[in-house]
């Protein structure tokens, strides 16, 4: 089906063009402005191409309401257009002004340089720009890595300075006020995971096994991968932000005039915050994922509330406890480190915070996955 045209607007520009005894005449009528759609130029090109060649171009502009720069563009286009095809042109006849912004424009010769023109970049050199950000990437991150090694090291020797308060407010924030949406999307996630397995194991009777698909998968992984990522999105790119801020308004430069390690005083706090945490949220959101799939199976499939819980504890081995308990502690790390580095790494601008809090998030969130599968390897080679 084919689209309608959109309707002209009343004011909207044209150009008629006239062709007699040698002489084209265009006649400009309408708005000539920046929001307008300018008729196309090749009529113009093709009536000075007819045969025989016009000998004089004549522009009219009578019927001009309104025009601005756009208009000249235009106006310069088309008599740069005759004059190359050798065709004298009289523009005598356009709105008061015109010509003598086209004859000033005409004498002014441009300056060199000033056109933009599109500088194609060899091969090679884009590969080299792009081998050499990538090393300047990982020696500054090798460079964060070991700034945050000593700091904890100096934690450890009772050599590391920051506020003790600071630290309570960010567990504080790491925990309870995560608390809800680890709540919801742990729920949820076990809902799903018992209404995947109910449609495979009612087909042989088998109900009571989506306690044991639940319960195996959230404590053994699932929980602390949902986790991650959640407090990828929250505290990370918060961490980020605030250390994006700080960067901008030169309070890190501030520290270090004073003396201070800003790795010890602003990035340690957040990383013993989040590692502290996150075995718990992981512990809790194993829990309210057990209890997705516990309305489900109760609600759902009509099992015996004592059954499935009794069920649950009997068939997940301990073993799978302490995989996500060491998953979540290496994603609290991961997370830590990439919001902090992010933050401290951002420009000195607005938008570089902003490009710091993004780039937090996504590098949170590949290194756990890259993470999961590094540890389920090493879980399969150990036979746990």
């Amino acid at each position: 089906m084919t689209r309608p045209a959109a309707p002209l607007r009343a004011d909207a520009p044209r150009r008629d063009i006239t062709a007699a005894a040698g002489v084209v005449t265009l006649t400009f009528s309408g708005s000539w402005r920046m929001d307008q759609t300018l008729p196309d130029i090749e009529a113009v090109r093709q009536a000075l191409a007819a045969s025989p060649a016009p000998q004089k171009l004549v522009l009219t502009g009578e019927g001009v309401t309104g025009w601005d720069s756009l208009f000249l563009t235009q106006c310069r286009a088309i008599i740069a257009l005759a004059r190359e095809r050798g065709v004298a042109v009289d523009a005598g006849s356009l709105p008061p002004g015109v010509e003598s912004l086209l004859a000033l424009a005409a004498k002014v010769p441009e300056r060199q340089g000033a056109a933009r023109a599109v500088k194609r970049t060899p091969f090679l050199e884009r590969m080299a720009d792009m081998g050499y950000g990538a090393a300047e990437g990982v020696r500054n991150l090798l460079d964060f890595t070991g700034d945050v090694t000593l700091a904890a090291w100096a934690l450890v020797t009772g050599r590391a300075v920051f506020q003790r308060s600071q630290l309570t407010t960010l567990i504080y924030q790491a925990s309870i006020d995560a608390l809800g949406i680890v709540s919801l999307i742990s729920f949820l996630v076990g809902l799903i995971l018992a209404f995947v397995g109910a449609i495979q194991l009612s087909q042989f009777g088998a109900q009571i096994y989506v306690s044991t698909i639940v319960g195996i998968a959230m404590v053994r992984v699932m929980g602390a991968i949902m986790t991650g990522i959640i407090m990828a999105g929250r505290t990370g790119a918060a961490y980020a932000a605030e250390l994006g801020t700080m960067q901008v308004n030169e309070e890190i430069d501030a520290l270090r005039t004073f003396g201070f390690s800003p790795t010890q005083f602003l990035v340690l706090p957040r990383m013993i915050a989040l590692v502290l945490m996150m075995p718990l949220l992981c512990i809790y959101a194993d829990i309210m994922g057990i209890m997705g799939g516990f309305v489900v199976g109760v609600f759902m499939l009509k099992i015996n509330p004592i059954q499935y819980l009794t069920h649950t504890w009997q068939s997940v081995p301990l073993a799978n406890f302490w995989i996500g308990l060491v998953h979540s502690t290496v994603f609290g790390v991961l997370v830590a480190m990439a919001g902090c580095y992010r933050g401290m790494r951002c420009g000195r601008s607005a938008l570089g915070v902003g490009q710091a809090t993004t780039a937090a998030v996504v590098t949170s969130i590949l290194a756990i996955v890259i993470a999961t599968a590094i540890l389920t390897v090493c879980c399969n080679i150990i036979g746990v």
